[in-house]
């Protein structure tokens, strides 16, 4: 399975089934089991060669996205983001609703009909709406009733100097890449987690953490590249183009640092292009592992994503490629 399809699939937190099922579909031939546990985390298990440890890989299926809660009585839809979205991303971009694919574009009053205190303020998602063009609250209820999904309607596609377009890069990268590890069998026994709800506070990472007694978590992750315009290079926390990202610390975890460590030393070694993580900012599935059960050993490898959480997220595919290899490397050592 290519990273275009997986990108294109729809799966806001919540609502994984569709991503769930084509991961299932490909890692059974590969894997010695797969199973779904009670949060809907997928978790495949591959035996070592020798079992000399234990590696878990983990990567987020969720995407960031929205829920329809109710209608106004002309037929717009009214809405809330599931997981980080600024609401600047959000006016005049197309979506889809639900299991129909119900077209949808995300509408805000004119400019000409702003006051001049509307135009200095960034409209919050309560003055947003998804208009279906439906003439009524009980025809757009009827298509599209509190509790369905909508996901942005955005294509990937390749551009400029290796660089592809895309919803959902956050996180079907990680996805992409584990299928891609499973592929090889390693020394070490590795259970593959592919989680659920991670944009809604790391929900599924938690359950899974007790479903492998690993000794080491390394979580594959897309995260906020502040490379653009002007942006200071102090805040710039990494760079597209520039390689897989280490993280020492974030929001939510401090990697282990004899971890953290081996695994800048390894991609020296091996002459992966790799930079750290120049901020402590974010969040991700590793915070959740770190306290699952009696604890874990975690680290992060991300991929650097321009825009992220919105419908147009952009990387670059060596960037990608360099997070693929340096896990791989880390198996093959394990």
């Amino acid at each position: 399975m290519d990273l275009k399809t997986l990108c294109e699939m729809n799966g806001v937190s919540g609502d994984e089934k569709e991503i769930r099922k084509a991961i299932i579909e490909q890692a059974k031939p590969l894997c010695d089991s797969v199973k779904i546990d009670r949060m809907g985390n997928v978790i495949a298990f591959k035996k070592g060669k020798k079992g000399t440890s234990h590696i878990l890989f983990s990567a987020h299926m969720d995407e960031v996205g929205f829920i329809i809660m109710d209608a106004t009585e002309d037929g717009l839809l009214v809405f809330r983001p599931v997981g980080g979205i600024d609401p600047r991303v959000c006016v005049s971009k197309y979506v889809v609703i639900g299991e129909k694919k119900v077209k949808g574009v995300i509408g805000a009053m004119a400019i000409h009909l702003q006051s001049r205190e509307d135009m200095k303020r960034v409209l919050p998602f309560d003055n947003l709406y998804i208009d279906i063009g439906a003439k009524s609250k009980d025809e757009a209820l009827g298509e599209c009733p509190p509790g369905t999904f909508a996901y942005f309607d955005s294509a990937y596609e390749t551009f400029g100097d290796g660089f592809v377009v895309s919803k959902a890069l956050d996180d079907r990268v990680g996805c992409y890449n584990m299928l891609r590890l499973m592929e090889e069998t390693y020394d070490a026994d590795v259970t593959y987690a592919f989680v659920v709800q991670e944009e809604v506070g790391c929900r599924g990472a938690a359950g899974a953490g007790f479903a492998a007694d690993a000794d080491t978590v390394i979580v594959l992750e897309g995260t906020t590249a502040g490379d653009m315009g002007d942006a200071n290079p102090v805040q710039s926390i990494c760079n597209a183009g520039k390689g897989v990202v280490v993280s020492f610390m974030d929001g939510a975890s401090i990697a282990n640092n004899e971890l953290y460590r081996d695994m800048m030393a390894l991609a020296e070694k091996e002459n992966i292009p790799h930079q750290a993580k120049r901020g402590a900012t974010g969040g991700n599935d590793a915070g959740a592992y770190q306290r699952s059960a009696a604890g874990k050993k975690t680290c992060v490898l991300s991929v650097p994503c321009r825009y992220i959480h919105g419908p147009s997220s952009v990387m670059k595919m060596s960037d990608m490629e360099n997070q693929f290899a340096l896990a791989q490397a880390f198996a093959r050592q394990a």
